[in-house]
């Protein structure tokens, strides 16, 4: 498998399916975006169109640029549109029994010799790779959101993962312009041990009134150098999506700091989940979180 020219599907059109897209289309691959239906597949193209043309307002793209990730871009709702592809990302949701019945449905429509890279953040890849015919070419590749944006991939190999797939892996991703570290089969890897906590106990220091939101994210800008403030970060992730993976974490490792706190279902129930509904810790006049 060379670095150029591969053909890239992404399954799941979200926040973090069409940043991957968009990391695979820039490189200039021929990305395929799939999704269930039409509305969600165009909305993860004119989101990923959307962060080109600003890019390029903002002289970090050349117009030649723009112009060459769009074109290797399409979209489909029928995974049969994926049988080419090289590498099949799946950026789904967090659900085990989901992830594991695609790609048995992808032992079907694809190669043998298709690489099949799971972005979960909090699930086994030895039990989504499970579902699949061939677990030896499943690796896992959590991409650091927004990945478009984050350099860092963190990669998992599961228990029958063969070398050779995560040596094809990790030409991949450093062909995409990432930076790797290979991680072990566990709850929430590296990063997620460390960040679930840590945001939580932010939060819990701001409902025992130790600082404000502004005060606390500027605490941790000026004196750890983050470059992003913890409720900044959270209203990019969104609260929905902390709580989420918080409480899949819990449920695996029954350690208290990972319990999201109280404020967590407050904000919720408000529907302030961040920058996708307008208002989260901070408020926003768009909804988009793509950034540039």
């Amino acid at each position: 498998m060379t670095p150029n020219k591969l053909t890239v599907a992404v399954l799941g059109a979200g926040t973090m399916g069409a940043g991957i897209a968009l990391v695979a289309a820039r490189a200039r691959h021929r990305t395929i975006l799939r999704d269930l239906d039409d509305a969600a597949v165009q909305r993860g193209l004119d989101t990923v169109e959307s962060f080109l043309r600003r890019s390029a307002s903002l002289g970090k793209l050349s117009q030649e640029q723009v112009d060459a990730a769009l074109a290797n871009l399409s979209g489909t709702t029928d995974l049969q549109d994926v049988a080419p592809a090289d590498v099949v990302i799946e950026a789904v949701f967090e659900d085990l029994e989901l992830k594991r019945s695609l790609f048995g449905e992808l032992d079907d429509v694809v190669s043998q010799d298709t690489l099949f890279h799971t972005n979960t953040s909090t699930l086994s890849i030895t039990s989504i790779a499970a579902g699949s015919r061939h677990p030896e070419r499943v690796v896992g590749t959590h991409y650091c959101n927004p990945p478009q944006l984050m350099k860092l991939v963190e990669v998992a190999e599961g228990r029958h993962t063969a070398s050779q797939a995560t040596k094809r892996s990790l030409e991949f991703l450093a062909g995409v312009g990432k930076t790797t570290v290979i991680t072990k089969d566990r709850p929430g890897f590296i990063l997620n041990r460390f960040l679930i906590p840590w945001e939580n106990n932010c939060m819990r220091a701001l409902e025992a009134g130790l600082g404000t939101v502004e005060s606390i994210d500027r605490a941790v800008l000026g004196a750890l150098r983050h470059p992003m403030g913890p409720f900044q970060l959270l209203d990019v992730v969104g609260l929905d999506v902390h709580k989420a993976v918080s409480m899949r974490l819990y449920e695996q490792l029954r350690e208290p700091r990972f319990a999201p706190p109280p404020l967590v279902d407050r904000m919720i129930a408000a529907g302030d989940l961040g920058r996708k509904t307008g208002h989260g810790f901070y408020t926003y006049e768009s909804t988009k979180s793509f950034g540039a």
